[in-house]
This record gives structure tokens, sequence and C-alpha cells, in this order.
């Protein structure tokens, strides 16, 4: 249903941080089934927005350099929008708690901004938001399904799940259609790898392409994880799911690797590289929530979306990715 060119064909679509690892994902393939896509990406250096990710499809959509904290540029791109994908955010945790004021701006005012002018010119567009799954903070069972208590270890985590009690109170109070998707670790093509500030995982494939050995912090801690074009399958089948509006999900993978079992096998793919345990850093040891991985039972059942592409898979193209265009992530 979701992948048909007749369902999107000529319907706009607007997808803020459009231009960052996911939001560039889900602008190919929209662009690819014949969707109008405006993408909005603030291009600030530290939040993982790189044009190069939309150079396979920059003649078929358009762009436009602005922020989502700017209310006045927000009103003429959300004006007709059938379908908003919402992927722009302040992701780094520990630029959170260094920054505070700066996530509240992002994950918060921004998003309430958001809401404020779709109630006041566009009511019947349709929203999919990005969550997190650091909303949980240290799981108290496993794996961890929506019914879980919230319980966020940093900043961030408190200042998106804020954001999410905006989109349930807009849907209930003004019937604004929305559907949150917490996501857990996000892998692929066109991930930030100069940093660590989107996931662990850029860094690790920088370092192997580099030479230099992949520094794991503890090692037994066990993780799920999402092939970024899974990912972008759970947004188009959400965005039209009348059942999904008003509800929160988690993604998540039945996949369980510890982290330096993931090591070994990027290194074993890579056919190249070593790792070194270390202990966490006492800054990251405040906010580590030891093992983590989600249920994504609920989503499946309402929806019938399953992961389908092996982690070994993502990591294979995710490798060969940036083996041949290493430079524009650097």
């Amino acid at each position: 249903m979701t992948s048909t060119d007749e369902l999107w064909s000529s319907k706009r679509i607007l997808i803020t941080g459009g231009a960052g690892f996911i939001g560039s994902t889900l602008a190919l393939r929209l662009a690819d089934l014949g969707a109008q896509v405006t993408v909005i990406d603030s291009l600030v250096p530290e939040y993982g927005g790189n044009l190069f990710n939309l150079r396979e499809c920059e003649d078929r959509i358009r762009i436009n350099y602005s922020d989502i904290r700017d209310t006045f540029s927000l009103k003429p791109l959300l004006t007709d929008v059938d379908i908003l994908f919402n992927l722009a955010g302040q992701t780094s945790h520990m630029d959170s708690m260094s920054e505070p004021h700066t996530d509240l701006n992002i994950n918060c005012g921004a998003q309430l901004n958001l809401l404020e002018t779709c109630r006041r010119i566009n009511p019947t567009i349709r929203i999919v938001f990005a969550s997190t799954r650091q909303i949980y903070g240290k799981p108290h069972y496993l794996p961890v399904d929506e019914a879980h208590p919230i319980s966020p270890v940093d900043i961030n985590g408190i200042h998106k799940y804020a954001a999410e009690q905006y989109y349930g109170l807009y849907h209930s109070l003004y019937g604004i259609r929305s559907c949150i998707l917490r996501l857990t670790n996000t892998i692929g093509p066109r991930m930030r790898i100069k940093d660590a500030r989107q996931t662990f995982v850029g860094i690790w494939i920088r370092r192997l392409l580099e030479d230099d050995p992949i520094e794991v912090w503890g090692g037994e801690q066990l993780r799920d994880f999402n092939d970024v074009e899974d990912v972008v399958d759970a947004l188009l089948t959400a965005a039209w799911n009348a059942s999904s509006y008003g509800q929160v999900y988690n993604l998540g993978s039945v996949q369980r690797i510890s982290l330096r079992q993931l090591a070994e096998l990027m290194i074993s793919l890579h056919g190249a590289g070593d790792l070194v345990i270390k202990d966490y850093p006492e800054e990251r040891r405040k906010i580590d929530i030891g093992d983590y991985y989600s249920s994504h039972d609920k989503f499946s059942e309402i929806t019938g979306w399953s992961p389908r592409i092996p982690l070994e898979q993502t990591l294979e193209r995710t490798l060969a990715f940036y083996q041949s265009h290493r430079a524009p992530y650097l």
C-alpha cells in the first residue's frame, strides 16, 4: 500500500530536517514515488544536514533553507501541505546536557510553534513525528513496550517527551492528525559519521575507514537496530494508516546484539580493523541506559509493518556507501 505510485503521486509533502540522514532517505523515496516534495533544513553544522544526501533527487524536490524555530518561515511552507514528516531536531544527548536551552528551543518550542501554525492555517494536515527511545531511560524490563514507564536520563529525552505531549494534546483538542514513532538506533547510508552526535555507529565507521581502532565503551550492553529503509517504510505506513492517528508506537528489531559483537561484526565485514574496550567516560556513564531493545509489536499489529533488512546486510551496504562517498561526510 505505502509503496504504490498511485498513493503518493502528486501529494504535497513537507519534510523537516530533510537534508539529514533519515529525512533525505525519505525524500529520495517519495521523489521516486512521484510526490511533490519540499524539504526544510537549517544546515546547522552540528545537526547532520548535508546537501550531498539529496544529490540523487535534487532536481525533483524543492529545498528550503530555513529553521523550524522561525515561525514566520513555516507559514508559507505549511500551507496546502498534505503530509508533514517532522524529522527536525537536536539529537545529541551530550549536547542537550551542555546546551539545554538550545535543546529546549528546538525540541519543544519549535514543535509547539509548528503545531500552532498547522492549527491556524492547515488543520487537515497529517503529521508523523519522529521521537526517540531515549524517553524511557533505563529499562525496567525488556523488550521495552509503549506501556513502559517514562523516565528520561538526559535533557534530550525530557524535551522529546514534552513534544510528544504537545502532539497528543493538539490531536485530542483540535483534531490535528498525528502519529508519533519512537525510533531506536537507526543506521544506514547518509548517516553522520564525522562524530557521535547522531549515532555511535557513525563514528565507528569513520574509525574503520581511517584505520583507527573502534572504541567500545563497556561492550556487553545489548542494542537493537533498524535499517533506515525500514524506518522510511514505517514513516510512510504511519502517514496513511488512520488507526495510527493520536497514537505512539515503538520501532525496533527482533535482532539484538552486544556492542562488542557489533564492533566485531563491522570489522569482519570491512575485512580489517581492531577494537579496544574502554570504561565509560564519567560524563557518559551518568546517562548510560545499559541494555536496551524495543518491542515493535503494537505498530506491527496495527499496520502490518515489520523490519525486513537484517543487520548484517545493513552494515554491508553502509560500509560500501562510505567507501565510495567518504569525503562529503568528514
